[in-house]
């Protein structure tokens, strides 16, 4: 199984402000769900409907976006899953932004969904770039370190180990044991308590 997350193109959305956290992502009345499907509907439900259909994930400019830019802590709040999970099942595969929550970071690179950072002005020209032209290509690249947004090129960070982690696959824990059945299956075999009656 080959889970390598080396680059992620496409069109990108701009989400700007300051501390979005993961209740406003994916409010809690919707976390009674059994799987996630169905999640990416009601992300950022709350807002949108505040805003009237002037919320970026209304507007027809901006649907089948792939990259999701966003300003400072973004997914702070509290620890649930189902955040990552509903901007996943909207469509979005990789975020740029000023810094990332923990946590939401965490769940996301288990999530095979890279959060780059970036400088504040980097993000900000970002956000007018895709702003003024919603159809403009944007590729982030996780081995080079930098997005390509039209025109524009900026460097972009990740931690090393998260890095190392989508570049080799190793993010896809699930991926990983099935890919090793049989060293799994050889290891259990030495194990003396699966013996046990």
């Amino acid at each position: 199984m080959v889970s390598e997350v080396k680059t992620v193109s496409g069109r990108g959305i701009p989400l700007v402000g300051n501390d979005i956290d993961t209740d406003r992502i994916i409010p809690a009345r919707f976390l009674r769900c059994v799987t996630f499907d169905g999640l990416g509907e009601h992300a950022f439900t709350d807002d949108r409907k505040a805003l009237e259909g002037k919320h970026p994930f209304d507007q027809p400019q901006y649907q089948g976006a792939k990259i999701l830019v966003v300003n400072r802590n973004f997914g702070c709040g509290s620890s649930r899953e189902h955040a990552p999970q509903a901007i996943a099942k909207w469509g979005i595969q990789a975020l740029i932004g000023e810094s990332f929550a923990e946590i939401f970071f965490g769940n996301c690179v288990a999530m095979g969904i890279p959060c780059l950072t970036a400088e504040p002005s980097i993000v900000k020209q970002l956000q007018e770039i895709v702003t003024a032209n919603p159809q403009v290509a944007m590729a982030v690249n996780l081995e080079a370190m930098e997005v390509t947004c039209g025109d524009f090129v900026a460097p972009v960070s990740m931690g090393e180990g998260a890095k190392n982690m989508f570049v080799s696959g190793t993010w896809d824990a699930c991926g990983q044991l099935v890919s090793h059945a049989q060293q799994v299956k050889a290891t259990a075999a030495k194990l003396p308590y699966l013996s046990w009656n």
